[in-house]
């Protein structure tokens, strides 16, 4: 369960802000979306090789500025 603590004279739009972020970091939206359809193994590998390869590139980048 999600508790957001909130202060004294804190707007309820502020609260809910919070929420939602912390409701996004536990990703349990992704998740279920992840399950709605089965991806193979094979697909799964191969997205994240993909990833770790754009984001290896970005660092490159990076790197050389």
């Amino acid at each position: 369960m999600i508790i957001v603590p909130v202060k004294e004279g804190e707007s309820i739009e502020r609260a809910l802000k919070k929420y939602k972020r912390k409701f996004e970091k536990t990703g349990v939206v992704k998740e279920l979306r992840a399950r709605q359809k089965y991806t193979k193994p094979s697909v799964t590998k191969r997205e994240a090789k993909l990833k770790a390869i754009y984001i290896q590139q970005l660092k490159n980048k990076e790197d050389a500025m």
